[in-house]
């Protein structure tokens, strides 16, 4: 256990104060590049195997019909010639006489060796000069058997007879009436591997392959530096990041894939950048929320103990201390509620309940605020007893943070009115405050947590820039919603909309309706 304890602490500051170390790897750019070489490669070499083989067989063909052509040609001389020779043995083809002269002339045109047997393999006639291997050896038995039929072609060494690759072919030459061969006739030429036209093609091909191969690297390698570029790039600002610096974003210059990631990398990074700023604002304004307090309760005890105030004065100071504890109270509550939303333990415990009273009992506790800036209340004569399904205390924060706001924001003289809409399914309370407004680009950031319109703290000296965030967590935890609408010097409406699930009241809450408006209006003559 002890070891394992070590070696976890060892894990864990490895991990704190330092940055991450990357492991050097063969680059995203290398690996596309060298995988699409291998594939054009593999495949040209393929390509260029299929059809060098596609030739080749052509070219034997070819090869096959000339060279058996040839032979039946040189066949169909002698056998018009042996009408004058005794026999076989007999036949000599003198190179001045006219099957002389064809036979020679068959040879160089096809550039090949004639060459003329009996039927047992013995050389009578071959074009080559005196040093050829015919007639030092006869012609293999299995290729006159084969022969005897009509025709015979093949390509090789003929089982050894000759020390390189040929083509041959042969027919058989009938003499007088004998239905047996009397001769054959065979046309031979080298075939030398990679020779003639199946070369000839495969170096045109392999040319144009060459070129094709090139541009299609080149193209290969700027789509691959393309596409790997927004990645580097995301890389380098994921380093920044980590080390606090939220400023880098990437270019966006496609809209595929990689363009579509590149857009979410950089609202990410928008984010993240304004996360940063309101966790700065945060540590901020949570400081100077628990030093102001806490230096005023300290101060104000130190001064009771140690006598600095006299104690006819130490109940107006305790009330001060009950008002900043009150205030500390406060930030705790919203600091947990926050923290509780984050781990979505934030529960909603329905009841029936009636909003019309809720909102008459928080603007009760702020009798004295408004009565002190000699503000309006209006539009509460329009609402009905509204029961609704929800939960209280969280819908009672709801409404005390916007009614707070409300009365914080609104100008001195100024009017709050109270408006309220209903349908079968919902209901919506909205809240107007005349006074400042709040500008157009802050729209859209009211409900993020930590945010405060009013950055100098002039106004709004208590708010940290959570009330709206949780107010908004708690609607839509409810299946409603809350919108903002302002117009700067003019207004500022936030309109809460909740769905019900009972019929409401038709009759309105003239009780206490009256009840209030009476107060207050008595509270406004007395000032």
């Amino acid at each position: 256990m002890k070891q394992k304890a070590d070696q976890a602490n060892k894990t864990s500051a490895s991990y704190h104060g330092k940055a991450p170390h990357f492991r050097v790897r063969r680059s995203l750019f290398k690996k596309y590049l060298i995988f699409g070489i291998s594939i054009l490669l593999t495949s040209f070499i393929a390509l260029s195997v299929t059809m060098y083989s596609f030739v080749n067989q052509y070219w034997e063909e070819q090869k096959k019909a000339s060279l058996l052509d040839n032979a039946h040609q040189v066949a169909d001389a002698i056998t018009s010639y042996s009408s004058i020779i005794p026999s076989v043995h007999s036949l000599v083809i003198d190179e001045h006489s006219l099957v002389g002269l064809t036979v020679i002339s068959i040879s160089k045109s096809v550039d090949a060796d004639i060459l003329i047997t009996d039927n047992k393999g013995i050389c009578l006639y071959c074009s080559e000069d005196g040093s050829c291997i015919h007639k030092t050896r006869a012609f293999p038995s299995k290729v006159l058997f084969e022969t005897t039929p009509g025709e015979y072609f093949s390509s090789g060494t003929l089982d050894g007879y000759y020390s390189d690759n040929r083509y041959t072919a042969g027919v058989p030459i009938m003499l007088d009436s004998d239905p047996n061969p009397s001769a054959f006739c065979y046309v031979t030429t080298k075939a030398t591997f990679l020779t003639g036209l199946p070369v000839t093609f495969l170096q045109i091909f392999l040319t144009a392959a060459a070129v094709m191969l090139i541009i299609i690297i080149i193209f290969v390698a700027f789509m691959s530096y393309s596409m790997t570029k927004p990645l580097k790039q995301m890389s380098s600002a994921a380093k920044k990041f980590a080390v606090g610096d939220f400023s880098v974003r990437v270019n966006v210059t496609s809209d595929d894939e990689i363009g579509e990631l590149a857009t979410a990398f950089n609202y990410m990074a928008d984010s993240l950048a304004s996360s940063e700023g309101m966790r700065r604002s945060f540590i901020s304004n949570v400081s100077h929320e628990l030093k102001t307090p806490m230096t005023t309760i300290a101060g104000f005890i130190d001064g009771m103990l140690d006598g600095t105030i006299p104690p006819e004065r130490h109940d107006h100071y305790m009330k001060i201390v009950s008002t900043e504890v009150k205030r500390l109270s406060r930030l705790v509550t919203s600091m947990l509620n926050l923290s509780r939303i984050d781990r979505g333990e934030l529960k909603v415990n329905r009841q029936k309940f009636d909003m019309f009273s809720l909102i008459i009992t928080i603007l009760a506790s702020y009798e004295q605020k408004i009565i002190a800036r000699k503000l309006h209340i209006t539009g509460l004569e329009d609402f009905r007893s509204i029961v609704v399904d929800a939960d209280p205390d969280l819908m009672y924060q709801v409404v005390y943070n916007l009614i707070e706001n409300a009365v914080k924001f609104t100008d001195e003289g100024g009017t709050i009115h109270f408006g309220v809409e209903e349908t079968r399914y919902d209901v919506s309370v909205s809240i107007t405050n005349t006074g400042p407004g709040i500008p157009p680009e802050d729209i859209r950031y009211v409900f993020d947590r930590f945010y405060k319109t009013d950055k100098s703290r002039s106004i709004d000296k208590k708010g940290m820039g959570l009330g709206l965030f949780i107010a908004k967590t708690i609607m839509r935890l409810h299946g409603g919603d809350i919108y903002v609408d302002s117009r700067v010097n003019e207004f500022t409406t936030f309109t809460i909309r909740l769905p019900k699930t009972v019929q409401q009241s038709p009759e309105p809450n003239k009780e206490k309706e009256q009840k209030y408006v009476e107060a207050t209006v008595d509270s406004e003559t007395e000032e």
